[in-house]
């Protein structure tokens, strides 16, 4: 238990629906621990109708929640909470996240900052001069940019855009729902992601033309969005959603899982998604494609396999033996434990806001 307790309001996306987002269950983890840690935590969502279809928050361990209707909502039942509180978070992806984000930070007297969970996206859509979440002019006023991804990434937020503080904050896992299940294996390949124009070509190259050329392996592709399902072959299984309490039995139900990454996190590197967390938690053998830092992660060919084409995949399915990879799968999930829970984010959470509190002290009385 920290001996300081810490009073934070965060602005996010959503916590109350996983549904084709990876906010959520960041949040969920990450805010449970830090009220473990003794900390109050307010999370203020925008309530929007895509969400509130697909609500599977179902429990209240994770602070106190509050939906609001409108920006003009927001500012009228809330402007004490963010005046008074002594961090202020605002997420990516908000809606409105620019008018919130000016707000926030007229209106905020403590520490401010911005969580960005989709940094190597915010990054490109910046450079675009098309972000609608967060205006590159506010970077330098937050005490505290905080990122999803790491390396060189951190030093153009600050040598370029002019943040103050940039520091990494993955995304994470919890043990309690992630661990391994011992169940049935109907997949020989699985993968679980919501669909997009730039992973859909591996996605096409590592399951379905694997599918077509394997007919006697299973395999299962599960995530909202997915196009032309009709079309693939037969041996390939759809699952338009899985709430996160049925994430670690899904995992767990596959030999291997595939892990692929969006264009801008592959460009920026250092960027691992909080599915890929998930999966070496529940000790299910990973492969993925390559990206710059997952070496920092993952040791290749001990604790995660890599492939690019069809033909790769396919000699992992069917030539390495169920003892190497329970021991791949074993060997991931020691590596997550000891370095990437939710427990772990929350302490880190704790020092980079520390951090920035000393800075902003520092720039007050000096400045």
């Amino acid at each position: 238990m920290n001996n300081s307790s810490f009073d934070i309001v965060i602005l996010g996306l959503t916590i109350t629906s996983s549904w084709g987002n990876g906010h959520a269950t960041t949040y969920r983890g990450l805010i449970k621990e830090l009220l473990l840690r003794g900390h109050q935590v307010l999370f203020l969502e925008r309530e929007m109708p895509w969400y509130a279809s697909k609500r599977d928050l179902l429990s209240s361990q994770y602070g106190c929640v509050e939906l609001y209707y409108s920006f003009e909502d927001l500012k009228q039942r809330f402007t004490k909470q963010i005046a008074d509180a002594e961090y202020v978070i605002v997420g990516s992806y908000v809606p409105e996240g620019i008018k919130v984000g000016e707000w926030v930070l007229q209106t905020a007297h403590g520490v401010k900052a911005f969580y960005d969970i989709d940094t190597p996206v915010t990054m490109a859509k910046l450079l675009r001069r098309e972000c609608e979440y967060i205006s590159s002019r506010f970077i330098p006023q937050y005490d505290l940019y905080l990122s999803f991804a790491g390396g060189p990434i951190l030093e153009l937020l600050e040598q370029t855009f002019g943040a103050s503080l940039a520091r990494p904050l993955y995304c994470s896992v919890d043990p309690e729902y992630y661990y391994p299940q011992v169940q049935d294996l109907k997949y020989d390949l699985g993968y679980m992601g919501t669909y997009s124009e730039d992973r859909h070509p591996t996605v096409d190259r590592m399951i379905l033309k694997s599918a077509a050329r394997w007919s006697s392996g299973a395999f299962v592709i599960a995530g909202p969005q997915f196009p032309d399902t009709k079309n693939w072959p037969s041996n390939v299984s759809y699952i338009d959603h899985i709430s996160p309490s049925g994430h670690r039995e899904f995992y767990c139900s596959q030999k291997f899982t595939l892990n692929i990454t969006r264009a801008d996190m592959i460009q920026s590197g250092y960027a691992p998604s909080v599915r890929l967390f998930e999966a070496a938690a529940c000790g299910t053998a990973i492969i993925s494609d390559y990206w710059e830092g997952l070496s920092s992660l993952f040791t290749f060919g001990d604790e995660i396999l890599l492939s690019a084409t069809t033909e790769h995949t396919l000699r992992y399915l069917r030539e390495i033996p169920d003892s190497e990879r329970i021991r791949i799968g074993e060997r991931a999930r020691k590596r997550i434990f000891a370095r990437h829970t939710a427990a772990h984010r929350a302490q880190e959470l704790e020092i980079y806001l520390k951090e920035a509190k000393k800075k902003k002290r520092e720039y007050t009385i000096t400045g």
